[in-house]
């Protein structure tokens, strides 16, 4: 979804010359975490791209490297499928550069836009800091990410998107496979057989209908597996406190506590992220209250296993028989006893390795990728809010109305004047439980906070900064009588507890209020303390405060028009007749200060600001 132009350049990263099996985890990270943990935090994420202004026509001599200069550049550090790779070189600049050290990738980091990785790539805060601000997107081809540090990413104003659905059959699927290759001694009788031997007797297995199934974790990959398990007789419960009852119910699945999961299963398989609170949350603790003889399955990520605590487990006969997938060190050690041992199926991380999965990923993120490049916002963005993209298209044009009203609110505060509180009202006929905001807030606080520092703001760091600096950011919904097929009337912007350089912004409460809609697709104030306006937000703003009379409206623009200003907009609101009027008036360029004294020299001309948009 192609946002408009003026959002792409709002989410556009500086240039290069500014400052120095996961693929099975779900989407709710730390969902599975029993009451005995700390509650996790949800996963975040983010994604933008660089807006290029083609140049004038190049001489044929520079065509060439012009055409290679005016594209991103993307380092791809392991392999991705063809299709990605492809439409990946359509607009971007390429480099596949596969098993670097971290301090290669270091140095190569600092000349890309992008950072396309699967797993084995650690993207730590030290690659973000030698990227020095150029870099604004990382994409994890899947859906673990904890091999990018989100924090650091979001500080830096990068984006993080993530595969999250092309591998969700590849990894049901292959969980389900190793369910019954464990339940049947699948690889161990082949290796017996290889071997020489014929023991039909030593590997008796177990079979699938009527034992229960606890999958932990009812994300994507969940979900698919116990449709998987229905079809083979199994009975399924899940725990995962974040799993919409209705749709678990749909698929014949009940969902139980962490406690009744493992107590009562025959088998478990786990499909949760790596989080602090789900990290070796299968401790010793956990197997013992497992049900004697247990067969547990692990295609979502090692690190939530103790597997010190798994092989005791086995040892001792409380655990039956483990299929893992995926291991807390990959590889694991050579010598490793839990790999090794008897009861123990194992494969290097599989899941999502299927010649259709591992495209369809490619694609993805490729897509997501090349999309955040181009200034879009995305639904598999994992460190910016995470919005659905039908809420996105929605709501595009009122993202460009909040970054614009932030950024003219900001410059009606008096110089000196700390700015602490903001609040920003959304009237809105929709149920509120129905309007998500967290984009235009983040695009408000992107246009109040650049214009006076010199942090770079974006959707992805914008509630950081904004917390780095002290600034409270409140919300409030104004319900109105109306459609709802209209998500939002007006967005209205308060400043408290602030200095105003232009008094006729001050609401009757002193605090410096704008409003503004949306109209024709296209950004306009509305409101300017208690003046009712109507200009477009597009170009530049004079405000006027004046005595309403006759002749005004034709001097200022005289003026405008003698200093070669063009006026692209104006409206004037007035409390009454001959009272209190403001003159909002929209101009292509920035007015030299003469004209601006000028305008200020006309005696019912009150007060006046220059504002750049």
């Amino acid at each position: 979804m192609a946002l408009a132009p003026p959002l792409c350049h709002l989410l556009a990263a500086p240039p290069p010359s500014t400052s120095a099996a996961a693929d099975a985890a779900h989407d709710h990270a730390g969902a599975l975490a029993p009451h005995r943990r700390a509650s996790p935090l949800r996963r975040r994420g983010r994604l933008f791209l660089a807006c290029r202004v083609p140049a004038a026509a190049p001489s044929a001599r520079g065509v060439a490297a012009e055409a290679a200069a005016g594209r991103p550049t993307v380092l791809v550090t392991e392999k991705l499928g063809d299709a990605g790779l492809e439409l990946l070189r359509r607009f971007a600049n390429v480099d596949c550069a596969y098993e670097l050290t971290a301090e290669e990738l270091r140095a190569k980091v600092s000349l890309v836009d992008a950072l396309v990785v699967r797993s084995a790539t650690r993207v730590t805060r030290e690659v973000f800091e030698a990227a020095r601000g150029r870099l604004r997107v990382v994409g994890r081809a899947g859906v673990g990410i904890d091999n990018v540090d989100l924090q650091a990413a979001t500080e830096a104003g990068c984006l993080v998107v993530n595969a999250p659905t092309a591998n969700t059959v590849a990894a049901a699927e292959h969980a389900i496979a190793l369910l019954a290759a464990m339940a049947r001694n699948v690889a161990q009788a082949d290796a017996s057989l290889k071997a020489g031997k014929w023991q039909r007797n030593k590997y008796v297995g177990v079979s699938l209908v009527g034992k229960t199934l606890a999958i932990m974790g009812f994300g994507k990959v969940g979900s698919e597996v116990a449709r998987r398990a229905k079809g083979l007789g199994m009975d399924i419960i899940s725990h995962d406190p974040y799993a919409p009852v209705d749709r678990a119910r749909a698929i014949g699945v009940d969902l139980v506590s962490f406690d009744e999961a493992i107590s009562t299963a025959d088998f478990i398989s786990l499909h949760m992220p790596l989080t602090p609170s789900t990290a070796k949350l299968f401790d010793d603790e956990t197997f013992a209250n497992m049900k004697k003889g247990v067969r547990i399955i692990n295609v979502a990520r090692g690190g939530v296993v103790d597997e010190d605590a798994l092989l005791r487990a086995l040892d001792n006969g409380t655990v039956s028989q483990a299929a893992l997938d995926v291991f807390t060190e990959e590889p694991p050690p050579k010598d490793s006893k839990l790999v090794h041992h008897e009861h123990v199926t194992v494969t290097p991380h599989l899941g999502a390795s299927t010649s259709e999965a591992q495209e369809g990923v490619a694609l993805e993120i490729a897509e997501a990728v090349l999309g955040a490049l181009k200034g879009e916002l995305a639904a598999t963005a994992v460190n910016a809010p995470m919005v659905p993209a039908e809420v996105l298209s929605e709501l595009s044009p009122y993202v460009v109305l909040a970054e614009k009203l932030g950024r003219l609110v900001v410059q009606l505060v008096a110089g000196g004047s700390g700015i602490k509180g903001v609040k920003i009202g959304y009237s809105s006929s929709r149920d509120p439980d129905d309007l998500d905001t967290r984009v235009l807030r983040a695009m408000v606080t992107k246009g109040i906070i650049e214009p006076i520092s010199s942090a770079f703001v974006n959707i992805v760091n914008a509630d950081y900064v904004a917390k780095q600096r002290g600034l409270r950011i409140s919300e409030e919904r104004i319900l109105l009588d109306g459609s709802p097929e209209i998500p939002i009337d007006s967005i209205q912007v308060h400043l408290a507890n602030v200095e105003s350089k232009f008094a006729g912004a001050l609401s009757d409460e002193g605090d410096i209020r704008v409003e503004g809609e949306v109209k024709d697709g296209k950004p306009h104030l509305t409101l300017v303390g208690p003046f009712s306006v109507d200009v477009s937000l597009e170009g530049n703003l004079i405000l006027c405060r004046q005595v309403d009379q006759p002749g005004i409206i034709g001097k200022v623009g005289s003026i405008l028009g003698k200093m070669n200003v063009n006026v692209n907009f104006m409206s004037v609101g007035r409390t009454a007749p001959g009272k209190q009027a403001i003159m909002a008036i929209g101009v292509d360029e920035e007015p030299e200060k003469e004209a601006l004294k000028l305008i200020g020299d006309i005696p019912s001309v009150e007060e006046f600001v220059f504002i750049k948009l």
